[in-house]
């Protein structure tokens, strides 16, 4: 056996059973490991992927499970119901769960800041927190239901205007998505100032690759339908749109995935700010990714099961850390 292969986990080889294929699995991405991205641009489409045995499911989040004995671990997904009430009971538990998250990560400030969810009955009303309820102490049973019109269906609080606009309006235009998150975090509102896209200077900002937009006007709070839906249309078909002088919004099919990419965009504008104080004071430029490369590896980290994913440990983190009080 020569050097290289000697270097790799012998379990790597158990689990290969070290035959010719195995040999040929691991050649390529070693060679292309010891080549500099100058000479040769890594690329999962020019080579044997390492989960290839994998099912769909598991390779569409890039999941590998295959013990010694050969049998398949798959990884969780969105959960598969039998009545769509139990499908509202998960949505709302997982609204709440969102509110909390996010109030953990300092991004609830005063009564601003709104997490929707669409009812999967009703299924042009939404979820939306009551106005004056702060984030760290939202239950299942505080939410409120709307209906289009603005309508308190069910609850016994009011909700934030400003909220109404905005949801009301991605809800209407984007029949596809199913929760919208906006807060005024730090981050995102000092990024949203420059009124300008991210660039793709990370791994994770590749989660964003054509798939975010910006509303470059400030009409300040957001009262007026005609407001919610100029919002609604800078969001486009994206997963996120960056609020001039207001701070960032983020969609998904899930409200798991929406938060997600929420916690995600907040890291990637800090990411932003910091590089770009960094260019200016160094003089070193920017290495932007290319295209090519954007749009592969947007396909392994910006896709709604990997939003979805994604969230799974935040939600393990708060349920522990309440005893899962917010599921009243």
């Amino acid at each position: 056996m020569d050097k290289t292969y000697r270097t790799l986990p012998q379990t790597i080889f158990r689990s290969c059973n070290w035959q010719p294929h195995a040999r040929q699995c691991f050649r390529q991405p070693l060679r292309t490991l010891a080549t500099s991205s100058e000479s040769r641009r890594a690329s999962v489409a020019q080579s044997i992927r390492v989960d290839h045995a994998e099912d769909i499911g598991n390779q569409t989040v890039a999941a590998m499970g295959r013990t010694i004995s050969g049998k398949a671990l798959k990884i969780r997904k969105y959960p598969a119901f039998e009545r769509l009430e139990d499908e509202r009971l998960y949505r709302k538990q997982h609204l709440a769960a969102a509110y909390r998250i996010f109030s953990a990560r300092g991004f609830d400030e005063g009564v601003a800041g709104h997490i929707s969810v669409r009812d999967p009955i009703l299924t042009d009303h939404f979820w939306l927190n009551p106005l004056s309820a702060h984030f760290s102490l939202i239950r299942v049973s505080d939410l409120i239901l709307v209906n289009e019109a603005g309508e308190v269906v069910e609850g016994n609080e009011p909700i934030n205007a400003a909220a109404f606009a905005i949801h009301s309006a991605i809800h209407r235009a984007r029949p596809d998505i199913h929760a919208a998150c906006h807060a005024h975090s730090i981050y995102g509102k000092a990024f949203s100032v420059f009124g300008r896209e991210l660039d793709m200077i990370t791994q994770d900002s590749l989660r964003f690759y054509k798939s975010h937009g910006v509303y470059k006007q400030f009409g300040g709070v957001v009262l007026a339908s005609e407001e919610g839906e100029r919002i609604a249309e800078a969001l486009g078909n994206g997963k996120a749109a960056i609020l001039q002088n207001h701070g960032i919004l983020t969609c998904g099919r899930s409200v798991d995935e929406a938060a997600f990419w929420f916690l995600s965009l907040e890291k990637t504008c800090h990411a932003q700010l910091l590089v770009d104080a960094a260019a200016k004071g160094s003089g070193y430029k920017k290495k932007i990714i290319s295209d090519e490369e954007a749009e592969e590896t947007y396909n392994q980290v910006g896709t709604p099961e990997k939003g979805w994913l994604a969230f799974q440990g935040y939600y393990d983190e708060i349920l522990r850390k309440t005893g899962g009080d917010f599921l009243n």
